[in-house]
């Protein structure tokens, strides 16, 4: 098959699943990956021969595709600032807005020296890796529940040469003695039950539930617990970074309030949506 008539019967198969563009988006992924086909060169080979192996690659990914799977599952990696990560089901997809809450941090520590910065929950390992790439003189460190999580987290960090020390524990029950850090970072669940009704089917069906919900009843679980925590392990005038749940913004800055944390900065994300938080010990 050619490739203008594979890019035809692409888009044939998916358009009534996904909008036109996203379909486009889709096609221009997977070339660069099966065909190592840039966008701009698809135009000038429509009439090159795409191999049956290719051809069968493209269409298992249209199969998953068609069952909402994300494609950054499918192609096993994305972008995050720049960097490329590998993802699997096992992680949460890296996010625009958790780029927006790392570049934060980075403006904010770039001209300090030897800080130790910790990423509660660190999923793929998109925040920790970002930081030691752009802090080199920082120590980062990065915990996790999930210990194929935190697998896939450490080939993030030696794929993007880096060194980041991870801890497996659960930030609900967890003693890290006495370690002191100049920085927290967290991006925990914050999706409450509730609104799962608003999410796409790409997100609820394949993305891990672990990292994305918490009760209805009690949506700040993870931020009163890492809060609590911080104010034992975060030094004095140390930070504390959350990415939050837009509807949740006013409530964690008075969780903040009420536990020793002053200088509380609720910051909007390009979207115009509550969605980071900071505060100072």
């Amino acid at each position: 098959m050619i490739l203008k008539s594979l890019r035809t019967f692409f888009n044939d198969e998916l358009i009534g699943y996904y909008p036109e563009t996203e379909v486009e988006s889709f096609f221009n992924l997977l070339s660069e990956d099966i065909l190592n086909m840039k966008r701009i060169n698809i135009s000038q080979n429509l009439y090159s021969v795409v191999s049956g192996k290719k051809h069968e690659k493209f269409q298992k990914a249209i199969t998953r595709l068609k069952n909402y799977e994300p494609i950054q599952y499918i192609l096993g990696n994305t972008e995050f600032y720049g960097l490329l990560f590998q993802v699997n089901p096992y992680v949460l997809i890296p996010r625009p807005e958790t780029e927006e809450l790392v570049g934060w941090i980075i403006d904010d520590s770039k001209d300090k020296q030897d800080i130790s910065i910790l990423d509660i929950g660190t999923g793929s390992g998109c925040i920790a890796v970002t930081l030691a790439k752009h802090l080199p003189t920082a120590k980062i460190y990065a915990l996790d529940i999930s210990e194929d999580a935190l697998k896939l987290a450490k080939v993030n960090a030696t794929n993007n040469e880096v060194e980041v020390e991870f801890i497996e524990a659960d930030i609900l029950d967890v003693d890290l003695g006495d370690m002191q850090f100049d920085v927290i970072v967290s991006n925990p669940p914050y999706v409450r039950e509730l609104e799962k009704e608003a999410m796409s089917a790409n997100v609820l069906n394949h993305e891990p539930h672990l990292a994305l919900f918490v009760k209805d009843d009690d949506a700040l679980l993870f931020y009163r617990k890492i809060t609590e925590i911080s104010e034992s392990i975060l030094k004095p005038n140390g930070q504390l970074y959350f990415e939050i749940n837009e509807n949740l913004g006013e409530r964690t800055k008075e969780l903040l309030a009420n536990n020793s944390f002053n200088n509380i900065e609720l910051k909007m994300d390009i979207f115009e949506k509550d969605r980071m938080i900071k505060a100072i010990k």
